[in-house]
């Protein structure tokens, strides 16, 4: 990693976090993901290799520790003190952003997998009902996209085939209206209103649906500033 060879805070810290893909790496740390898969299912188009060097870097400075894995099966990632220090370090960048470099999502920047990936980890488990509910997604395209989640007293997963259980909701949708809406640039009632996300299923569990997410963690900024700009 690059060494700028001067004795200044700003430069020591960058030596640790300003290499490409590590802020991203530190991202999903910091929103729970501790294995490498998951790590790399949440950054498409970074390749193993680079993404295992990334994180041998951020281990030798100090920032997370690699541990055998719960399962007994690999390892995983956690940080440590040091590397929880930064979380409001990655939280005020990405407020930053919200703030200067807010734009609309375009379609090529909003991949329906990791969306959809992303809305799983942020999960309220303590909102969910009992026993297993199995969400049907339909990303409108050419071609579509169809994805499960399924949510049970385990740990919330993303199915890209169909999981073999009965579904309990379909959401149809396109990529970036559902992004709007995890984003916080609309809200979930005002999609459903325009029909930019449809919901079909039980009716108590379609008014439940918008309570299990608690949807992006910069979705506070983004309601803040569109609320700014309407006034």
């Amino acid at each position: 990693m690059h060494e700028y060879g001067q004795y200044c805070p700003v430069a020591l810290g960058s030596e640790v976090l300003a290499d490409r893909w590590t802020p991203l790496i530190l991202r999903e740390l910091v929103l729970g993901n501790t294995r490498f898969n998951d790590i790399e299912r949440g950054l498409p188009g970074i390749s193993r290799t680079l993404l295992s060097s990334r994180l041998r870097h951020l281990e030798s400075v100090g920032v997370l520790d690699r541990i055998p894995s719960r399962t007994g099966r690999g390892s995983e990632y956690r940080l440590t003190d040091s590397g929880r220090d930064l979380e409001p370090v990655i939280q005020l960048l990405g407020e930053w952003a919200v703030r200067w470099r807010f734009v609309e999502p375009e379609p090529r920047l909003v991949d329906p997998v990791t969306l959809t990936w992303w809305m799983h980890r942020r999960i309220d488990r303590t909102r969910l009902p009992a026993g297993r509910v199995v969400i049907e997604f339909v990303y409108q395209g050419n071609p579509a996209t169809v994805l499960w989640l399924v949510l049970d007293s385990g740990e919330p997963s993303v199915c890209m085939k169909y999981p073999g259980f009965d579904i309990d909701l379909v959401v149809r949708t396109d990529a970036v209206s559902m992004m709007r809406v995890f984003s916080g640039q609309k809200s979930l009632a005002a999609a459903r209103g325009d029909g930019t996300v449809q919901i079909g299923g039980p009716p108590a569990l379609e008014r439940a649906f918008g309570t299990w997410f608690l949807w992006s963690p910069f979705a506070p900024a983004v309601r803040e500033r569109m609320g700014a700009h309407d006034t």
